[in-house]
């Protein structure tokens, strides 16, 4: 007995180290969240201005978005028609790699629904206090849906030549009425730059009919700035619910981005990271 229980204690560590080395390797461990995002790069975020404003509108937002570690593109929309203004930030969106997040400012909403339809790298649209046209709806109309918008009163119209000749019609919002219509919860020496550098509109692209709508196949969020005097705030909410957006509301101005940049990071990120 003690022969066997002396082969056994010799012969049981073999015969575990045998069946150590033809088991097969353990599975390799799943890599952390941070090593996977290596692998799953951030879309890029672009961010179109609307009228009466100019790229840098979206400063503060971008320093977030980058400090966040996105990449952010912010192009300068011609605003001189719709379907002119769309073209060009389809073109803008072609030398892009990789997803994208689309964001529009008021009427820069109009052309990110048309530049994104039928593009399959945009993942999500973001519409800050912005226009969401479907099909044959212009920004005008839109405004004049629902009461609440002061605009008219504060606009002065001004000729500028067209390229195959003859003159078109754009509006500027007066310098001393900017402050109140435009961005009211904007320190008054910072909207007097926003007067100052004011990026006029074309009366037809606010008039032009919109063509598809890429809000009805692309998911999409909405920013209702509920003191916006540009675009009546039911108005906002009532495009916003038609396209089913995720909706969040702030108390500000039409200048949401200028005045409120923390908001808009956030839905801005709440879009980007569903499409991951």
């Amino acid at each position: 007995m003690q022969l066997t229980r002396r082969t056994l204690a010799l012969a049981v560590p073999a015969t575990l180290a045998a069946l150590i080395g033809a088991a097969p390797a353990a599975p390799a461990p799943r890599p952390a969240a941070a090593d996977a995002d290596r692998h799953d790069p951030k879309p890029t975020i672009v961010l179109v201005h609307g009228a009466f404003a100019d790229a840098s509108s979206w400063s503060g937002t971008i320093r977030r978005l980058q400090h966040a570690g996105y990449p952010v593109l912010a192009p300068a929309n011609p605003l001189r028609g719709l379907a002119a203004d769309t073209a060009y930030l389809r073109s803008v969106l072609a030398a892009v790699d990789g997803p994208v997040v689309l964001v529009g400012h008021s009427y820069g909403g109009a052309v990110i629904s048309g530049a994104a339809a039928g593009n399959s790298r945009v993942k999500a649209l973001v519409y800050i206090a912005a226009f969401t046209p479907d099909k044959g709806e212009s920004a005008a109309e839109l405004a004049a849906k629902f009461p609440g918008s002061t605009l008219g009163d504060t606009v002065n119209p001004q000729s500028y030549p067209l390229p195959g000749g003859g003159t078109g019609t754009e509006l500027v919002i007066e310098r001393a009425k900017f402050h109140g219509q435009f961005a009211a919860d904007v320190p008054a020496a910072e909207a007097a730059v926003m007067a100052a550098t004011q990026r006029p509109v074309a009366t037809a692209a606010l008039e032009e009919k919109a063509g598809e709508a890429a809000w009805k196949t692309i998911p999409s969020w909405a920013l209702i700035a509920t003191a916006d005097k540009n675009i009546p705030p039911a108005a906002e909410r009532w495009m916003a619910r038609r396209a089913a957006s995720h909706i969040t509301e702030v108390d500000a101005s039409h200048a949401v981005a200028v005045s409120r940049p923390v908001v808009v990071t956030h839905v801005i990120l709440a879009a980007a990271r569903a499409t991951r």
